[in-house]
C-alpha cells in the first residue's frame, strides 16, 4: 500500500508536494470517485485517474548518472531541441533528468524516474552540494574569490559558493548547494568574467569519474 501522493510521485506525475495540491484541487480520482490528500492505494488493484488520464504504476525505479556533452538539453518536452540528455538513455522506462545542466554546459547529470529521490536531490533545504570545474576568459584576479564567497545578488536572492579553489590562472572549482538557472554564469558575469567552459562533476555522493562523455552508467542510490 502507497500514500496517493507517493504513488503520484514515482509514476512522475508530481513531486510529492505538488502531487498533494492536485489531490485537494479534485483532479484525482481513485476508482472513479474523487480523492483525498491522505488516502492509502494499493498500486496494482486500484485505477488512479488525473484529469480522467489513467495513471500507471512504474514497474521499476531506475537511476541513470549521465555524462551530457555540450548542446543536449535537459528539457523533456522541448520537441525543437535538436538533442535531449534522455536520448543518451533506454527509452523504457521513461525518465526526466534531476536538475538542471544548462545547454553550453557539460558533466554530471542524473536521470531517474523516481519523484520522491528528484525532490529530495533537488530541493534545497537538503542541501546536495554540487562541484563545477570552470575555466574563465581570463586570468583570475585577486578579488574574484572573496566577491563569489560574499555573495552575488540575483533575481532569485543572494547566490553564494560553499567553496571555491584556483586550479590554474583561469580555472577554479566552484561548490554550491543552490541550483538556480544558470547560477554560476550569472555570477561570473557579475564579477565581468565569462565561463568558457563548465563542466560538472559531481551532485551529493555521486561523482563523475571516468564515465566517457555521452555515456551512462547505473546507479544504485542506496549504496
Amino acid at each position: 500500500m502507497l500514500y496517493l501522493q507517493q504513488f503520484l510521485s514515482q509514476a512522475g506525475v508530481a513531486a510529492r508536494r505538488q502531487a498533494i495540491d492536485l489531490i485537494k484541487s479534485g483532479v484525482v480520482k481513485v476508482n472513479n470517485k474523487t480523492a483525498q490528500a491522505g488516502v492509502k492505494i494499493d498500486p496494482l488493484k486500484d485505477k488512479i485517474k488525473v484529469n480522467d488520464e489513467l495513471i500507471k504504476p512504474v514497474a521499476s525505479l531506475v537511476y541513470y548518472l549521465v555524462n551530457k556533452p555540450i548542446g543536449y538539453t535537459c528539457t523533456v518536452d522541448d520537441y525543437h531541441a535538436q538533442h535531449k540528455v534522455v536520448d543518451l538513455v533506454p527509452p523504457i522506462p521513461k525518465v526526466w533528468p534531476v536538475g538542471r545542466l544548462d545547454k553550453n554546459s557539460h558533466g554530471l547529470i542524473i536521470l531517474t524516474n523516481d519523484g520522491d529521490f528528484t525532490h529530495q536531490l533537488t530541493h534545497p533545504k537538503f542541501e546536495h552540494a554540487k562541484e563545477y570545474i570552470v575555466t574563465l576568459n581570463k586570468t583570475i584576479t585577486a578579488d574574484l574569490l572573496p566577491q563569489l564567497k560574499k555573495g552575488i545578488k540575483l533575481s532569485e536572492g543572494l547566490a553564494k559558493v560553499d567553496q571555491i579553489k584556483v586550479l590554474t590562472d583561469d580555472k577554479i572549482s566552484i561548490i554550491i548547494h543552490q541550483g538556480w538557472h544558470r547560477q554560476i554564469r550569472r555570477m561570473l558575469g557579475f564579477c565581468n568574467y565569462k565561463a568558457v567552459d563548465l563542466q560538472r562533476i559531481k551532485v551529493g555522493q555521486w561523482s563523475l569519474g571516468n564515465l566517457e562523455v555521452g555515456k551512462y552508467k547505473k546507479i544504485n542510490i542506496n549504496a
